[in-house]
């Protein structure tokens, strides 16, 4: 019987695994067998419970796989979001990773400087099948919206949740201005090379696939918004 390839187990989304499958089980403790609300609930474990941090950000396969980002309690976006498709697939709900290029008018100079500009590349959120399909973008957690003065993102399953148009006074915040495309898994080569191309400034020095040490929450008490990825 051939798989759902929305639903399909891969080497980054290992939604087998027994960290996947514990972050799940703890997430649903107390919730039904209904799949939106499976879906929200998902949704809120991934987005607080792992920190989003894009300094020193592990971009290496293993970095990658979604048992890893349980074990590290932290990723950037594309990290976030493998794991909520595997936390999804694991459940039975069909989910692809989207990768996009976005625009952020309100990031800090520091994270500016190391991207090289507003333009961020291949920013990850997640496609989601339940009565239709549906956007959500389970990344940035609610403590770091909270220091960059950024209201968080909801989802009620019945609504995309996308991306912030506006920070807590009204101010536009952040805009897509390309989308790559939905995958039914991690596009691992084109998008490391793409943030290579894109960010050199990001990634350690000497050919490390990771990004430079640091730490958002640090960079909050000088920054007025949350960067994009």
């Amino acid at each position: 019987m051939e798989t759902d390839p929305a639903l399909a187990r891969t080497a980054f989304l290992d939604h087998d695994a027994p960290e996947v499958t514990e972050f799940v089980q703890r997430a649903l403790r107390d919730t039904g067998t209904d799949d939106r609300e499976r879906a929200v609930a998902l949704y809120y474990a991934v987005r607080d419970r792992i920190r989003y941090e894009i300094y020193g950000a592990d971009l290496t396969r293993t970095g990658l796989t979604a048992s890893q980002v349980v074990r590290s309690g932290k990723g950037l976006c594309i990290h976030k979001s493998v794991l909520y498709v595997s936390a999804l697939r694991s459940v039975g709900i069909p989910a692809r990773l989207v990768l996009a290029d976005v625009r952020n008018h309100l990031s800090s100079e520091a994270v500016r400087a190391r991207v090289g500009g507003d333009v961020f590349h291949y920013h990850a959120f997640t496609s989601l099948r339940l009565d239709r399909w549906l956007r959500a973008t389970p990344v940035f957690n609610r403590l770091l919206c909270r220091l960059y003065r950024i209201e968080p993102m909801e989802f009620d399953g019945t609504a995309d949740s996308v991306y912030h148009p506006y920070d807590e006074s009204g101010e536009h915040h952040m805009e897509l201005l390309r989308e790559h495309g939905e995958f039914d898994d991690l596009p691992y080569d084109e998008v490391l090379a793409g943030l290579r191309l894109k960010h050199p400034g990001l990634f350690v020095a000497g050919g490390g696939d990771r990004f430079v040490a640091g730490s958002l929450e640090a960079d909050a008490a000088g920054t007025a918004a949350l960067p994009t990825h």
